[in-house]
């Protein structure tokens, strides 16, 4: 009894005081500094994954470590399993509800558009969106593109930032074209 009262505090303490990026050094993920991490989906082998500094990996984003496909792979091949390291550079962002597949690498400042399925490696200055992931852009051109957007708002409270955002006029926002 003793023991099933310590496990169910321990696994509470994990859920909900320790920090995303601590939990996944603790099974074995290899992480750099200055990691953002949203998220706890890094299958059920996290010590084959490795994060360099800077990545910030938001909500809903899973890496999968382990191939698919399982029963059929263990009724067509006699103790069939198979696994993929994943490897994420430097100054990496990954949006929301990304799916990692396994074997993949990510290189240096890289961005992942949010629902993105990457099944191939990525080089280093790009931006990448869509099932499956494709080029779409230059990290070094989305910089540019953006500068002129730069509200320079970083660190401000938050009754400040709103005070501020609500007092401009639409044309200081990012505005979207219409699909074609």
């Amino acid at each position: 009894m003793r023991i099933r009262v310590f496990r169910i505090w321990k696994r509470l303490y994990e859920m909900y005081f320790m920090s995303n990026e601590t939990w996944l050094r603790k099974r074995g993920c290899t992480m750099g500094k200055g990691c953002s991490i949203a998220s706890r989906s890094f299958g059920s082998e996290p010590y084959l994954i490795t994060i360099g500094d800077y990545v910030q990996i938001t909500a809903g984003v899973k890496i999968f470590t382990h191939g698919g496909a399982w029963m059929l792979v263990h009724n067509s091949i006699e103790k069939g399993d198979f696994f993929g390291k994943v490897n994420i550079g430097n100054k990496v962002y990954i949006g929301n509800n990304a799916l990692i597949l396994p074997g993949v690498t990510i290189s240096d400042n890289v961005i992942v558009s949010a629902g993105s399925v990457v099944a191939k490696s990525v080089p280093s200055g790009w931006i990448v969106g869509g099932n499956p992931a494709k080029k779409i852009g230059t990290v070094d051109s989305f910089l540019e593109r953006m500068s002129k957007y730069n509200l320079g708002t970083y660190g401000w409270d938050w009754e400040r930032k709103k005070k501020y955002l609500l007092s401009l006029e639409a044309t200081q926002f990012i505005m979207k074209g219409y699909i074609e």
